[in-house]
């Protein structure tokens, strides 16, 4: 029970931590990539890739973005990492996407990539495409923000209240924020399965 109880605490301190002008300004910044009509592309890798793989589902379903994510395809994905090497296969895939400035990349990661450390070099060289493209660049990272806390235009940074939880914490919170940005009134498009069926539902 010591656990549980410890964890439930930790998300408490959390949720009271968060910064919600910094969630306002991803959200900000999604409206703006969908007046323009431009892309999302997710990436993340581990936990981070199961994340932005839902997330690609509900920012196009919910949100009406045209999103993508290349850890939707296997194939592709492992293929560039055979040919290529890991450190450049979401670069390369954004270029065959043929990124533009009106469109965004959305990190999902613990570290936020560390270029210092060759940590999630992948997520790194993405960045450093989309900085040169003037691609927009969000995230949702815990620890520091890494890497992509230093570029991106907004970024959400998921407190650390115990060190030894940082993983944990971080990817639950990035499936909270997910949910709470693509059910934000002005990122909402499309009424979900059961909140549009209504008492029927209850």
């Amino acid at each position: 029970m010591h656990h549980i109880k410890k964890h439930l605490q930790e998300t408490k301190d959390i949720v009271d931590l968060l910064d919600p002008e910094k969630i306002e300004k991803i959200i900000r910044s999604l409206v703006e990539i969908r007046r323009h009509n431009g892309r999302l592309f997710l990436l993340g890798v581990g936990g981070g890739a199961g994340i932005a793989s839902h997330a690609v589902n509900d920012f196009r379903k919910i949100a009406g973005i045209e999103t993508y994510s290349p850890v939707d395809n296997v194939p592709e994905l492992t293929a560039r990492v055979n040919d290529e090497g890991w450190e450049t296969v979401f670069r390369e895939w954004l270029k065959v996407s043929r990124l533009r400035k009106e469109d965004g990349i959305f990190v999902f990661s613990v570290g936020g990539g560390d270029a210092d450390r060759n940590i999630s070099a992948n997520i790194v060289e993405a960045l450093k495409y989309a900085q040169k493209i003037g691609a927009k660049i969000l995230g949702v990272v815990g620890r520091d923000g890494g890497y992509t806390a230093e570029v991106a235009d907004a970024c959400v940074i998921i407190p650390t209240v115990n060190p030894e939880s940082i993983t944990p914490h971080t990817e639950a919170f990035q499936s909270v924020l997910l949910h709470m940005i693509v059910s934000h009134p002005e990122i909402k498009a499309a009424e979900m399965k059961w909140e549009s069926e209504g008492e029927r539902s209850l």
